[in-house]
């Protein structure tokens, strides 16, 4: 049996978000011992491992309710998580995307041959979106 602390040290889940993570039922709430202490057994471990890795790797929290659920019914057919996995995926390249497009557009701005905020081009590009190449 592990005490809250144990837990989080084990699985470097901070104990606010292990309770929250039972608000929320993504872990079952702890059985208590006779000091109203939290206790967690091997598989709830092994439960919030499985959760930490699916947000290390930035799945949302429903997509890890739904990976888990699917973990749980072991002959759900494969291709929901490969849906799951597929469309996050989707996203990530999205964003990365996006992230380029705004590098691009902050080191295009970042070249400021002014003397002075009156003359400064970063000042300028903020202030006016028309001198923006992309949208953001």
């Amino acid at each position: 049996m592990l005490s809250i602390g144990d837990l989080s040290k084990t699985s470097g889940v901070k104990v606010p978000t292990i309770r929250y993570y039972e608000k929320i039922g993504l872990i079952e709430p702890a059985d208590r011992s006779e000091g109203n202490q939290r206790r967690y057994e091997t598989d709830d471990l092994k439960r919030l491992t499985f959760i930490k890795h699916a947000r290390d790797l930035g799945f949302p929290l429903e997509d890890v309710r739904s990976l888990l659920a699917l973990k749980e019914d072991i002959s759900s057919p494969c291709q929901k998580a490969d849906k799951i996995l597929s469309h996050h995926l989707a996203d990530v390249r999205d964003r990365i995307e996006r992230l380029r497009r705004l590098e691009s557009e902050l080191e295009r701005m970042s070249h400021c041959q002014g003397e002075c905020v009156a003359e400064c081009s970063v000042i300028e590009s903020l202030a006016d979106h028309s001198h923006c190449l992309y949208e953001h």
